[in-house]
């Protein structure tokens, strides 16, 4: 009865804490989208942020996206749910008119329990006028007949409602996806990557909860409050006047609670959002931090937030029980006043009022208040949706000025390729008052080459990004065989055109399918012949799996140069009539340049050709010329004709003949002479292919599969989880001792429990005790007692409101520290991993990011709270168990018997639900890789318009989630109904057995009522207990990877402060037979006994081909992976006997593709040294010697200036500049040089490279590079072949020995020979 709907709010009020406390990850945030160059806006923003958090759409736009069909389903089921909402006042009826007939078995010959007790069953009183059994029989039909209508009622309408929600959902996050994939470039600059995917994932799920069956549950819990306040007006109006005084502040106190918990929740998702931003930026540039030792660093950030968060959680928790405490001890009150006043007036108008009456007006209007603020919770799910759904819907909705999904724009037949720059003016959106261009002015006629040269950041890459379109220029036009391309289909457009950038981007799958990404329709033939042209057939033949091979994410497992070749043969494929070269060559080795220069010349033919690049071999033979300098063409011409007008072409290429010219003019020369009567070594030559950046070198062989598994792609990963679950179980008391060192407020908390635990079968104590005083026929004793127990009642609602106040703070007190303990915890042993963990499929940056969100809040659902709605429900239940058979041993065991039943129907309601939800977002994980994927790489799928690719393979993995959301809702809705109408079929055999005791003088009315209430109500509270098995499923789960990841020991320290220290270190290194194979290809052996050293003070230049173990070796020198055999020697000492934090400390690495963090610059200089404060002079310092100072300067914000995600608010000299200064800043005893100038031009390359040559001297220096300027003045040039060192000794050395080295010369110098 009541106590029944009392207790089915419980569930949904511990349900709402749990999912508000438990939901740690970012949900349905604004984008924060700080400027990157304001930061002192920041302020600002933040306050406009707060009042972003309450934007939402309105209610009916909400379902925007519903179609006739889900409109017809949501009708019917609102149908169904006003006529089961009415059901439930419908059965306070028969519930009042039945109990007047029991208190009529009491009242006429006031029985007393002793009397009854003392009387045998033949001397039973009979009440002339009253057969209480046939009442019974007759009310227990119709609460069989209600229990059955609410069945099928509650199955039709929270089954069809969620259906059209599921609909729904599946419409938006496909629209959703869809329109983020096709937004312009400018959009994705100035929005966070890492929110694009939460909005994707945690978004839509709130929208979709808020889509689902909560309107219709709150339409059912509506109606009830309508038809009970209706009823009672019609039973009692004076009466449920007086319950209506008190009804308003209920309510506001369901308001008040769902207010403060949706501000605190916002809060802390804020908060939590940026703890998960700053750990996935340090895990996906885990090797820099490593490479730096900013582990320390990250931690400490990451705590900091955690601190916030847990401050916010712990307000949160005590708010929210305090809340719930007030409203529960409120409902006590409102008992109290009813009763008092419903007794007067039964003995003032006993005509009008009777305790039947009383019962259904008092009941009808206070579950109509309870539905009410149960129906809240539901409610607040719809806010959620709706404020979740404002960005969701403006996203989907929002005008697109460049939208490659568009039909519209002109589609020429024909295309020719002339191209045309007319006084062209741009800014970058993100930085609208710094100007790139400046009236730039060019034309490209059909078929011809232009190269753009020019300084770093002069406006080059910028021209390649406006023609396709990336972006539109403030002024000007560009036109395309006259036509604007603004007027032309930009799909079409982008078709037409094909690129090679600088920093290549693969997609985790095969080299085939990479390639395939360039044309889809493309044949086998095709693509091995794009493969030959591009010099990539070689090694691609060369490795296991052929073109099968899985590339990794973002191409990790293999070299910069061959990603770049598999990028050219994927330009390649598409035979554009457009072709853009953004430093296309930059990562190859001379010999390979050459072969796939010729290539680029040959594939250039017929089409217009745009090339950026710095290497005078790549842009000699172009058509035009043009020279960049501040937004505008300075001069344009051919390679002659510009060298005749000695401008700036000529001294660019001045500069870079000088940067090339031996130490000995005379050395050269010979060189020269030899080279030219040299033989064609083609077959000796070496092909020296640069590694792109540290970060991706190092994780060569990442994810690789076993060559057993060719046909292995990423959707195979997510099956790799599975052992995850599979590891050693945790029982609860393992979990428990996770939060053993907050004792002390779990066991306060407990006793708080056990307090609140003992006011329930207080209350139905009272209860029954109350009813019963409407027989006693004295009216002064009667107003008394009435009196007495509504104190009481008053007094039961005191006690509620301080216990659970109490259990808030201690609970999440001690939850909230948990958390933050075990997310600190979790991710400080992430960061004391080795690099070969990181390489495990199974430890990919999203998977870490997801443990670290959910395990921590999983762990903690089972502890703290959990745990006192544990006792609570135990104590409640065993206490309700032993007042029961005390007053009715007989009744009592056949309640006993329907509790199973009871606790059943509601365990399959819960349980349902929660399968439900979590079935669906396992089967989501693998849509979110794909959408990460793809967001991720946007300029490249965009690039390529593979945008629809992405879009169906995305399509592919929510189907399944999609169609196991329909299968399930039939039987979600089922279980509700049976959930919600078992209790009527428990009334019936309950009350028609009471009756029978009754009339056998085997008890009084006022015990069937205790008993029944005493129960029952401890029934629905071990309900509650069934919606712990979930989340306690969930938390072993979790337990079982946190204490995983916390025993997991790795083979290579990096926090460890174990090892010696050199007092005098001196920079002497050795690799002495070192063998290696990468941890995830055990199997393929990368060195085979390289032995190689360099002393301190002294330069080693380390080349060879793509794949021979250059970029191995400076990994193994970083401690990133140990030797199989051999030893890596510093001072003679083995590195591993080194303590690691101080061995990294000694060196300073800059690499092609520099890792930077979205902070300001000075932050990114001052990373470089951890180790102590480091001073604003030392980073001006070291910014002036990488030659970045002027620049920075420039800026409005300075040093303070945002860099972006991964620094993409820079250009490639720019990011590799503030690289140089960062290794600079800790003035390191060794300096790695991985390409370090390769992404300069030649005015900037040769100022670093003097800072650098300057940086040098007393510094051991191991480079790994391509260029004659940089490795010719190394005391050792070592050539490293099929993992061993073939050769090595100064440059003139190996140029006279006539072997490896010397053909790799060959080439460059006849690049020389015509300037």
């Amino acid at each position: 009865m009541v106590q029944e709907l009392v207790a089915n709010q419980a569930p949904g009020i511990a349900a709402n804490d749990r999912t508000a406390v438990g939901c740690d990850n970012p949900s349905y945030l604004e984008d924060e989208n700080p400027d990157q160059d304001h930061p002192k806006k920041e302020k600002e923003k933040n306050d406009k942020k707060e009042k972003k958090l309450e934007k939402m759409v309105g209610f009916f736009e909400l379902f925007q996206f519903a179609d006739r069909w889900d409109i017809l389903m949501m009708t019917i089921s609102l149908i169904c749910a006003v006529l089961h909402g009415i059901s439930t006042p419908a059965m306070i009826i028969v519930f009042g008119t039945m109990t007047d007939s029991f208190v009529a078995s009491g009242t006429l010959a006031n029985i007393s329990i002793a009397e009854l007790k003392n009387s045998s069953t033949s001397e039973c009183f009979e009440i002339p006028g009253l057969d209480l059994e046939a009442d019974a029989s007759r009310f227990a039909l119709y609460f069989m007949g209600l229990g059955f209508a609410v069945i099928i009622l509650g199955t039709i309408h929270v089954c069809l409602f969620l259906l059209a929600g599921t609909r729904q959902t599946g419409k938006i996050r496909q629209k959703f996806f869809h329109a983020i994939l096709h937004q312009e470039m400018a959009w994705f600059d100035s929005n966070q990557i890492g929110e694009l995917n939460t909005k994707l994932t945690e978004a839509i799920n709130i929208i979709k909860d808020g889509l689902g069956d909560k309107f219709s549950i709150f339409m059912q819990l509506f109606s009830t409050f309508v038809c009970g306040l209706t009823i009672g007006f019609v039973h009692g109006w004076k009466l449920t006047l007086v319950i209506l005084a008190v009804s308003p502040l209920i309510m506001a106190s369901g308001a008040l609670w769902t207010k403060v918990l949706t501000s605190l929740t916002g809060q802390e998702l804020a908060v939590y959002a940026k703890a998960g931003a700053v750990a996935e930026e340090a895990l996906i540039a885990i090797r820099t931090v490593f490479a730096f030792d900013g582990q320390q660093k990250a931690l400490a950030k990451y705590k900091a937030n955690l601190k916030n968060a847990r401050d916010i959680g712990v307000k949160k928790a005590t708010t929210t029980r305090a809340c719930i405490g007030f409203h529960v001890s409120l409902i006590y009150c409102c008992y109290g006043l009813a009763f008092w006043y419903g007794c007067k007036l039964v003995i003032e108008e006993p005509e009008n009022y009777s305790v039947g009456q009383i019962l259904i007006v008092f009941f009808s209007v206070l579950i109509g208040a309870l539905a009410l603020g149960q129906a809240a919770p539901n409610l607040e799910g719809i806010t959620k949706a709706r404020s979740a759904a404002y960005e969701v819907y403006n996203l989907i909705a929002k005008h697109r000025p460049i939208d490659s999904s568009s039909k519209d724009g002109h589609k020429p037949d024909d295309i020719k390729g002339d191209i045309e720059f007319k006084n062209i003016h741009f800014s970058y959106p993100t930085r609208p008052d710094i100007k790139v261009l400046n009236g730039l002015n060019v034309t490209v006629l059909s078929g011809m080459t232009i190269a753009l040269v020019g300084a770093s950041g002069c406006g080059k890459s910028t021209m390649i990004q406006l023609l396709q379109r990336f972006y539109d220029p403030d002024v000007g036009e560009i036109s395309l065989d006259g036509h604007d391309i603004r007027t032309l289909n930009v799909k079409w457009l982008r078709q037409n055109i094909g690129i090679v950038s600088q920093e290549p981007v693969l997609f985790a799958t095969t080299i085939a399918e990479n390639i395939r990404y360039g044309r889809e329709d493309v044949t086998d033939g095709e693509l091995e012949q794009a493969a030959r042209e591009a010099n990539a057939y070689d090694f691609i033949s060369m490795l296991p799996d052929r073109f099968d091979t899985i590339v990794g994410q973002r191409g990790t497992q293999l070299s910069g140069g061959q990603k770049q070749r598999i990028a050219i043969a994927r330009a390649l494929v598409r035979n554009p009539k457009i072709l853009l070269l953004d430093e296309a060559t930059s990562a190859l080795d001379t010999q390979s340049e050459s072969v796939v220069q010729a290539a680029l010349d040959k594939a250039r033919a017929g089409r217009t050709t745009i090339v950026v690049a710095h290497r005078l071999s790549t842009i000699r033979t172009a058509d035009v010329i043009a020279a960049i300098d501040k937004g505008v063409i300075t001069e344009q011409g051919t390679h002659t004709e510009l060298m005749n007008r000695k401008g700036i072409y000529y001294s660019l290429v001045m500069q870079q003949a000088s940067s090339k010219e031996s130490d000995s003019d005379e050395e050269m020369d010979d060189a020269l002479e030899e080279v030219k009567q040299a033989e064609n070594n083609e077959h000796t030559s070496m092909n020296i292919i640069n590694r792109s950046s540290f970060k991706r070198k190092s994780s060569r062989k990442l994810h690789q599969t076993n060559s057993s598994e060719p046909s292995q792609t990423i959707e195979d990963n997510i099956q790799e989880e599975k052992p995850e679950e599979s590891c050693s179980d945790v029982s609860f008391w393992q979990i428990l001792a996770l939060n053993k060192s907050e004792w002390p407020y779990i066991v306060i908390g407990l006793l708080a429990a056990v307090i609140s635990a003992a006011v329930t079968p207080a209350f139905a104590v009272v209860f029954s005790r109350i009813i019963g005083v409407f027989a006693i026929s004295d009216p002064e004793v009667k107003q008394q007692k009435a009196a007495l127990f509504s104190l009481l009642f008053l007094i039961l609602g005191v006690i509620d409101f301080v216990s659970y106040s109490v259990q808030g703070y201690m609970f999440g007190k001690s939850g909230e520290i948990l958390t933050m303990r075990l997310r600190g915890l979790s991710f400080k042993n992430m960061l004391r991993q080795d690099i070969g963990w990181f390489d495990d499929q199974k430890n990919t940056v999203g998977v870490l990011t997801t443990h670290l969100a959910t395990d921590a809040s999983q762990v903690k659902g089972a502890t703290g709270t959990r745990l006192g709605l544990v006792t609570i429900n135990v104590s409640t239940m065993g206490s309700a168990i032993i007042i029961a058979f005390i007053f009715s041993w007989q009744l009592t065991l056949l309640s006993l018997a329907c509790t199973p039943f009871l606790i059943g129907a509601h365990f399959i309601a819960m349980k349902s639900v929660s399968g439900h939800a979590s079935k669906d977002n396992k089967s989501l994980t693998m849509a979110g890789k794909i959408s990460t994927e793809a967001i991720q790489n946007i300029r490249t799928v965009v690039s390529l318009t593979r945008e629809d690719a992405f879009y169906k393979k995305y399509l592919e993995h929510i189907r399944k989630p999609y169609r196991s959301s329909l299968t399930k809702a039939p039987f979600y809705g089922f279980s509700y109904g049976l959930a919600q109408g078992f209790g009527q079929f428990v009334n019936a055999v309950i009350f028609r057995f009471g009756a029978w005791l009754i009339v056998n003088c085997l008890i009084v009315f006022e015990d069937v009522f205790l008993v029944f209430a005493v129960l029952l109500f401890g029934a629905m509270t071990v309900g509650q207990v069934s919606s712990l098995a979930p989340d306690y499923a969930k938390a072993k789960i979790s337990a079982q990877n946190i204490m995983k990841l916390l025993q997991l020991g790795p083979s290579i320290n990096s926090s460890s402060e174990e090892g010696e220290t050199l007092s005098n270190f001196e920079g002497n290194i050795e690799l002495c037979n070192v063998k290696f194979a990468y941890p995830s290809r055990p199997g393929t052996q990368v060195l085979k006994g390289l032995n190689v050293k360099v002393n301190k003070g002294q330069t080693l230049a380390l080349v060879g081909s793509s794949g021979c173990g250059k970029s191995t070796t400076i990994q193994l020198l970083e401690r990133f992976y140990d030797t199989i055999d051999g030893q890596v020697l510093a001072d003679g000492k083995d590195i591993r006997g080194l303590r690691l934090s101080w061995f990294r400390q000694q060196m300073g690495i800059v690499s092609q593709e520099p890792m930077l963090f979205d902070c300001s610059i000075a932050e990114n200089i001052e990373y470089g040294d951890n180790s102590k404060a480091v001073t604003q002079q030392e980073i001006e310092e070291a910014a002036e010697a990488a030659n970045i100072h002027n620049f920075i300067m420039s800026l409005p914000q300075g040093y303070n200036t945002r860099v972006g995600d991964k620094g993409k608010q820079l250009s490639g000299g720019q990011k590799q500049r503030i690289a140089i200064a960062r290794a600079l800043i800790r003035k390191p005893k060794i300096l790695l040089l991985d390409e370090a100038t390769s992404a300069l031009d030649n005015e900037s390359e040769k100022v670093v490279q003097q800072a650098l040559d300057v940086a040098r001297q007393g510094r051991t220096c191991i480079i790994i590079a391509h260029r004659l300027s940089t490795i010719q003045n190394a005391d050792t040039i070592a050539v490293i072949q099929n993992g061993r060192v073939v050769e090595k000794g100064t440059h003139s050395q190996l140029l006279g020995k006539k072997g490896a080295y010397y053909s790799f010369i060959h080439a460059q110098v006849q690049n020389q020979c015509d300037c």
